[in-house]
C-alpha cells in the first residue's frame, strides 16, 4: 500500500467558497465528531475508500454557486482504485463499473454520444453537475458499510441548502434511495427528474430510455443557460 493510499482528511477541510459557509459549521457538531472517530477506527481495520484527500471532491469540483444539475449517488465504489469522490465516476484507466456502463449506454441512446475511453466524470462536474454521494466513504469490499454513521446528515444539509438558497437546479434522482431525498427539495423552485437506478438490477426497468440527458439540456436552454456537454473523451 502506498504512503498516501488511505490519507486522512483534514479535520476542517477547505471546501471552497460557498460550501465552506454551508457545511463548515457541521464539522464541529457532535454527529460529525462521532463520524470522524468512526472513520479513524475504520482505517485501523483496513482500507477505506476514497482516500481522505478525495472524500470531498464533489464539493471542491463544483462550487456551491455554480451548481446547475445534481446527480445523487448512494455510496462510493468499494473496489480498490475505483472511488475518487464523484458519484458513479472512476479515475481514468479504471474499468467501468456496471452502473457507469449503463449511464454511458443511455447517453449514447439519448444523445448519440460515443462511448468514452475514460470513466472520469470530472468534465461534467466542471460544468456545474454536482456528483454527490449521500454517504461519502465506504469500507473496502463492503457496499453500504458506512451508511448510518453521519454522512447522510452532512449531505442532507448540502441538498437542503441548495434547495433553499439557489433556484432552478435540476435534480436527477435515480433509484429509490435518491428519490427519498425529494423531501428536501422545494419543487416550486427546482426541477426533479426521476428514473430507476442505473445498476444492472434496475436499469432496464426504465433508466434506459429515461432521456434525462436531453431533458436537462432542454430545461437549461429554456432558462437561457448553456447546455451541458455530456460527451466525454
Amino acid at each position: 500500500m502506498g504512503p498516501d493510499t488511505n490519507m486522512e482528511a483534514p479535520s476542517r477541510p477547505d471546501l471552497g467558497d460557498g460550501w465552506n459557509a454551508v457545511l463548515g459549521p457541521e464539522f464541529d457538531k457532535p454527529y460529525f465528531v462521532g463520524l470522524k472517530r468512526f472513520l479513524i477506527e475504520e482505517r485501523g481495520r483496513g482500507p477505506v475508500f476514497p482516500r481522505g484527500r478525495d472524500i470531498f471532491n464533489a464539493l471542491l469540483c463544483t462550487p456551491f454557486t455554480r451548481v446547475r444539475v445534481v446527480i445523487l449517488g448512494q455510496d462510493p465504489y468499494h473496489g480498490p482504485g475505483q472511488a475518487h469522490g464523484l458519484c458513479f465516476s472512476v479515475p481514468a484507466g479504471v474499468p467501468f463499473p456496471p452502473s457507469l456502463q449503463n449511464i454511458f449506454q443511455e447517453l449514447h441512446r439519448d444523445l448519440g454520444t460515443t462511448f468514452p475511453t475514460s470513466g472520469d466524470l470530472g468534465a461534467w462536474a466542471d460544468q456545474g453537475v454536482l456528483l454527490l454521494n449521500t454517504t461519502l466513504t465506504v469500507r473496502s469490499g463492503q457496499a453500504a458499510s458506512h451508511q448510518g454513521q453521519g454522512w447522510e446528515t452532512f449531505t442532507d444539509v448540502a441538498i437542503r441548502a441548495l434547495s433553499e438558497r439557489r433556484d432552478g437546479i435540476i435534480f436527477l434522482l435515480w433509484g429509490r434511495h435518491a428519490q427519498q431525498k425529494s423531501a428536501l427539495i422545494d419543487t416550486d423552485r427546482h426541477y426533479i427528474l426521476r428514473a430507476p437506478h442505473p445498476s444492472p438490477l434496475s436499469a432496464h426497468r426504465g433508466f434506459i430510455g429515461c432521456g434525462h440527458f436531453h431533458l436537462v439540456n432542454e430545461i437549461l436552454l429554456a432558462r437561457g443557460e448553456a447546455p451541458i456537454d455530456w460527451q466525454l473523451p
